[in-house]
């Protein structure tokens, strides 16, 4: 039988760009915009907030973009400061790339189980899926949802006991199967 877990985000992950004002390296995303149109031209940026001093820094959505080439709905969501819209742009590579800055997603999900109904059966087929892209260790998630110590897990994989069809050491932020025998 196949289980299906989640790794849902429990939050908005914060933001890994150094403050110009106190040195410190991480923002939190305040869920604002500021968008500017001079003539034809529009520009529009996610504010952040520095963790320690406050201090307020611009990630650029849009620069000097032609105000016709936007879509009307993503005009709207910008200016109604749409929460579903940060989590989105902080997603985007482009952006990310733009702005020369990379997330952090610690303490920021949960991993749905559905219960732990499958923990003393002998073969355990799971379906992991993503609710969005977020960078875990597959070692992690499989001793969390199976109650087992991440060593204990590891051991399982080189004994053969735990496999997959997408290699289990680094991060994935995507979907993907493994069976556990016992």
């Amino acid at each position: 039988m196949l289980k299906n877990w989640v790794v849902v985000p429990t939050r908005l992950p914060l933001v890994l760009r150094r403050c110009h004002a106190c040195a410190s390296e991480r923002f939190r995303a305040s869920g604002k915009f500021r968008v500017n149109a001079n003539h034809k031209l529009i520009d529009a940026w996610l504010l952040a907030l520095c963790t320690a001093c406050g201090e307020t820094v611009k990630l650029t959505v849009l620069e000097r973009m032609n105000v016709r080439s936007i879509r009307p709905e993503l005009l709207d969501r910008l200016h109604d400061n749409d929460p579903g819209l940060t989590a989105e742009l902080l997603q985007d590579p482009v952006v990310r790339r733009r702005n020369r800055i990379a997330l952090d997603w610690d303490n920021a999900w949960r991993l749905d189980t559905g219960g732990s109904d499958h923990l003393d059966r002998e073969v355990i087929d799971v379906s992991v899926r993503f609710a969005a892209r977020i960078p875990v260790r597959p070692v992690r998630l499989i001793a969390e949802g199976c109650g087992l110590s991440r060593a204990e897990a590891e051991r399982l994989i080189t004994e053969g006991k735990l496999v997959s069809a997408v290699r289990l050491s680094g991060k994935l932020s995507g979907d993907f199967t493994f069976t556990l025998k016992r």
